[in-house]
């Protein structure tokens, strides 16, 4: 399956949502002001943004009256250029001259957190790594057992402290363990937490400066799972998250529950973070690499 079937798949809902008006807006007839402002009533309703969406339909106007377009259905393809070059300007993810490559996953309880740990680990089995995983979150018994489950299922070995241990003591043995097992991928669980919560935002703080001490560079990776089903609360919860920790990525969980995909332009275009996977189904092999292109395809094309 191509990656642009599987992320048309993945936005099943969104399809039949908010993508099946713009569908019916680029369908036929000439370009009005009409036009523009259901343009911009569709995105705004598919949790673009309004700021991204003024920008969007700003620039598309723009290349629209520069190219003499009349027809609605010619303006898709324009308007696929812009977002895929909007999405595309991205980092590349960061990773070490020498392994273990380090990723430390934070988000809210019930974003998917836990299961994107076993899908990465999976991801990077695959390849033919070693992986690591580390049972971070040290205050819930029931999160190390679903971790623990999840790592028998990738088939990967798990670092974990009985409940209550302090998180930032289990990640400097984790990174020592690592180190000595020569694994390439240590993958990292924390508590999953409110952003809101000053206190327990400073305890992921001290986790990161102590990964960063034991092993210089590291965390390499720090990814925020955000769930697509909360609309714009995701763009509250990443801002939150990117002032405590320097997040290089996102994975956009559940984007198969809800009919408003554009949350995905939304995020990246005011807070500048880069979507780096998204999750495409509840299997352990259903987490896919962002591809700009093939996922502005499968919005936008019929």
């Amino acid at each position: 399956m191509s990656l642009v079937q599987q992320f048309k798949d993945t936005l099943t809902r969104s399809r039949q949502g908010f993508l099946g008006r713009l569908g019916d807006l680029f369908g036929g007839g000439e370009i009005d002001e009409e036009f523009y402002e259901e343009l911009e009533e569709i995105l705004v309703s598919g949790d673009v943004g309004v700021q991204t969406t003024l920008k969007l339909v700003e620039e598309l106007r723009e290349e629209i009256a520069a190219r003499r377009i009349r027809e609605r259905s010619e303006a898709r393809e324009l308007l696929e250029d812009i977002l895929g070059k909007l999405l595309q300007t991205a980092a590349e993810p960061v990773t070490p001259e020498q392994p273990p490559l380090v990723i430390l996953l934070v988000g809210v309880n019930g974003s998917g957190k836990t299961t994107s740990i076993a899908k990465l680990a999976h991801f990077y089995k695959q390849q033919g790594k070693k992986v690591l995983l580390v049972a971070g979150d040290t205050f819930r018994a029931a999160a190390v057992e679903q971790l623990e489950i999840w790592a028998k299922r990738a088939g990967v070995d798990i670092i974990k402290q009985q409940q209550g241990t302090d998180p930032a003591a289990l990640y400097f043995d984790a990174v020592n363990a690592a180190v000595a097992r020569k694994a390439d991928v240590l993958i990292g669980d924390t508590a999953g937490r409110l952003h809101t919560s000053d206190n327990l935002m400073d305890e992921l703080n001290k986790i990161y400066r102590v990964i960063n001490r034991n092993l210089e560079g590291a965390p390499h990776q720090v990814l925020l799972t955000v769930d697509a089903t909360t609309g714009h609360n995701a763009v509250a919860q990443a801002e939150k998250f990117n002032q405590t920790l320097p997040l290089t990525g996102l994975i956009l969980t559940k984007l198969d529950g809800t009919a408003r995909g554009g949350i995905v332009v939304g995020i990246r275009d005011q807070l500048d973070i880069p979507v780096s996977y998204i999750g495409t189904g509840e299997k352990i092999e259903d987490l896919a690499p962002f591809d700009p292109r093939a996922f502005t395809a499968a919005l936008l094309q019929a």
